[in-house]
């Protein structure tokens, strides 16, 4: 399972006893706990209860729910499986994207690493007595360089560069080097260089060394014999150290530089004249910089969205809204991708706490991995609890359509197949018009732009081309053209695009609809229409076509327009048969998410509405019998933030304080029976007369604990304290939910 998706359904670790006072934790609505007599008679009381049957339990650890009714807390456990078998997917997916789109900027920053190695060594390994001598080697200024690699991540937020160097640092220890990393922490005035010295012995010794020297380090090196591999540090955001604790780093690394063969990489989020803004002149002078560019967050951000959305790792997708919001979060973000896949996490666990059949998810991800047979039971268990759920009035159906699970799954799977393979055809055209992959997601996510075809047509459409119910299914629906949205420029791009880039296009196409055999043929006829050109081009004049700029125009003058009408016209019966959004398709609330205020919510969130709401309605919390009973009237077992925010509602903007206290102090001091927790199970023969207990509390008590709560919803930011001109009063900041 996914380390990162479990962290979502666990709950939080308790804090121990010991830490309580440092350990600052967000605001609960508490409940106090009842008097331990009470919870003894309770527990004798329901011991009879307590004697439940456990359900036998499958090889698998997942129950057998087909012996009795399924319950929500047996669903929701089939929900959250599916959760984490689909966001771990999910999450490899990102994870291969990010280290495939830097794969050749870590093996040009590997090769220039041991060049650079093999430059050092080219002066000679030092004797064995001046190895080990405490101090660095005498050698000439030049032999003193720092070889140093500047890696341009065209980011503001270090954010997303956390995981590149990250990468960076595995990509570079499998080939042989050693690797240690310093963030701008480790490089502040604060830690100073014997903090950096530390690091890099921790790192790299594997344990705790008091001593900030560098000798430490020279001795490991020599004594481990490893003359053979580079010793690597990377620095993940240079515009971020103190300019004066790196440059004394950068001069002391020098030194040693004949000893310990140090190559430096540093992270630079604007541009190449970075560190000669942090930097100081005689630590410039030690550094032999060489530059190495990383993909920008947008690229990135395209990669991740085709991987995720849009090629087939799982089935989970999102509505438009959903997606409109997402490109907005992400511009907004600085462009942070790490933001943008947080939101995907959020909109994900969202789904599944939602939708009731979210799980069967888990089938077809399942059956598309082709998993061992230790998941046949889980396949087993989920048609038999989706049945009953598909009878719920809220799942449209298509008309000559039935229940059966099968059909269904695999409609969803065909149409999923289909949709992105227009939608990355069409992206492929709109490179060359520097259209954005996010940009078009969303304009084939909205259903306003697809308008359903009346019965007669759509009957008439059938009876003409012989379609089965299946191909009829797809013509329920027409694609409204938009003159300045982006699919009508791609369609139109394909007019103006040259030869040779039209070719590449044909290609790309041929690749991706290799999964759909009549798409597939549609392409191959262009492929041949283009290669043959009447005739007079062959096949190796096509290969040739960029080493002879001169004859190109002569090549595809005769047959370029037709073959550019027909892929126009590819395109366009492409989008009107196959670019159905996701929220036009029967039972799409299986794999798509489009609840927007959910999502919003969770990410930019309310905090002071929540707190109000938890405050006000505290009893679906804490579920205790005494306070579900009980729904409009105040008890004292409640919490004190609680009694006193609710009095407060009776007030306007200004609270008297003293009808405040005495209202609390009522509410507080009101007797609590203690016979109603008594049962026909646990009557003892000899009867008593229950009284009830009033517990003695102080008028200094009561006053504690009235401004121990003002004092908490200050803090909560629903209170003002009283003024000087008014001591008398506090004031209400939020009004309404």
């Amino acid at each position: 399972m996914a380390p990162s998706a479990a962290t979502l359904v666990e709950a939080p670790l308790q804090s121990t006893v010991e830490n309580i006072e440092t350990n600052f934790q967000p605001f609960y609505v508490l409940h106090k706990a009842s008097s331990r007599k009470n919870s003894r008679k309770s527990n004798l009381c329901g011991k009879s209860r307590k004697r439940t049957k456990l359900s036998p339990s499958g090889p698998n650890g997942i129950e057998n729910l087909d012996d009795e009714e399924p319950d929500g807390s047996q669903l929701e456990h089939l929900r959250m499986e599916c959760l984490e078998l689909v966001w771990s997917k999910l999450e490899t997916t990102i994870k291969d994207v990010l280290r495939d789109t830097n794969v050749k900027v870590f093996d040009d920053i590997c090769r220039w690493v041991y060049e650079s190695f093999a430059a050092i060594r080219s002066s000679g390994i030092p004797s064995s007595s001046s190895a080990s001598r405490p101090f660095p080697a005498f050698t000439r200024a030049e032999c003193k360089v720092l070889f140093t690699g500047l890696v341009l991540t065209k980011n503001m937020e270090v954010v997303d560069d956390l995981l590149t160097f990250e990468e960076l640092g595995y990509h570079l220890k499998s080939h042989g080097c050693h690797v240690a990393s310093l963030s701008s922490q480790e490089l502040s005035a604060k830690s100073s260089i014997g903090g950096c010295i530390r690091s890099l012995l921790r790192q790299l010794l594997k344990v705790t060394v008091d001593a900030a020297d560098m000798f430490i380090l020279a001795s490991w090196y020599r004594e481990q014999g490893y003359y053979e591999n580079p010793v690597v540090v990377i620095i993940e955001d240079i515009e971020r150290c103190c300019g004066s604790v790196l440059s004394d780093f950068i001069i002391m690394l020098s030194e040693w530089v004949v000893k310990i063969p140090i190559i430096l990489i540093m992270g630079v989020a604007t541009t190449i004249d970075a560190p000669a803004n942090v930097l100081r002149s005689n630590a410039l002078q030690q550094l032999c910089a060489s530059k190495f560019i990383l993909g920008s967050p947008a690229e990135r951000m395209e990669a991740v969205v085709e991987a995720v959305l849009l090629k087939h790792c799982c089935m989970f997708s999102i509505g438009h809204k959903v997606a409109v919001f997402l490109r907005k979060y992400f511009l907004n973000q600085d462009g942070t991708l790490t933001s943008f896949i947080r939101a995907m996490k959020i909109a994900c666990v969202q789904h599944f706490s939602m939708e009731p059949l979210s799980f069967m998810l888990a089938r077809l991800l399942v059956e598309e991995e082709n998993m061992d047979g230790n998941c046949a039971s889980f396949l087993e268990v989920l048609p038999k609890h989706a049945s009953d759920l598909l009878s719920d009035s809220r799942y449209s159906l298509v008309e000559g359509t039935d229940n059966n699970l099968g059909n269904i799954l695999s409609e969803l799977k065909r149409w999923r197949k289909k949709w992105s393979i227009v939608v990355l055809c069409l992206y492929q055209v709109g490179k060359f018009g520097k259209v954005q992959l996010l940009d078009l997601l969303c304009e084939a996510l909205d259903p306003q732009l697809f308008k359903p075809i009346t019965s007669e047509n759509s009957s008439r459409l059938q009876q003409e081309q012989g379609t089965s119910f299946s191909s009829s299914y797809e013509l329920q629906y027409q694609f409204s053209s938009r003159k300045d949205g982006y699919i009508c420029q791609v369609i139109r791009k394909v007019r103006d695009l040259p030869a040779e880039f039209l070719h590449q296009v044909l290609m790309s196409w041929k690749k991706i609809t290799r999964c759909v055999p009549e798409i597939h043929q549609n392409v191959k006829d262009l492929l041949l229409a283009f290669k043959l050109g009447n005739g007079k081009s062959s096949e190796k004049d096509i290969a040739d076509l960029s080493k002879r700029h001169a004859s190109r125009n002569g090549l595809f003058v005769k047959n370029s327009k037709s073959v550019m009408e027909k892929a126009e016209s590819f395109l366009n019966s492409l989008v009107s048969e196959h670019m159905r959004p996701v929220e036009c398709i029967p039972f799409h609330e299986l794999i798509c998410f489009k609840d927007v205020r959910k999502l919003q919510l969770a990410l930019i969130g309310d905090p002071r509405r929540r707190i109000q709401v938890d405050l006000l309605e505290f009893q679906k919390i804490i579920k205790c019998t005494c306070c579900s009973e009980n729904i409009n009237s105040l008890l004292p077992c409640a919490h004190d933030s609680t009694i006193m925010y609710s009095l407060a509602q009776e007030h306007g903007d200004l609270i008297n304080l003293h009808d405040w206290f005495q209202s609390f102090k009522r509410v507080v001091s009101h007797p609590q029976a203690k016979g109603n927790h008594r049962t026909k199970q646990c009557s003892t023969p000899k009867k008593r007369k229950d009284k009830p207990t009033v517990e003695s509390k102080s008028d200094a008590s009561i006053q504690a604990r009235f401004c121990t709560a003002v004092t908490e919803l200050q803090i909560a930011g629903l209170l003002r304290m009283p003024s000087k001109r008014r001591p008398d009063y506090v004031q209400r900041v939020a009004f309404g939910l």
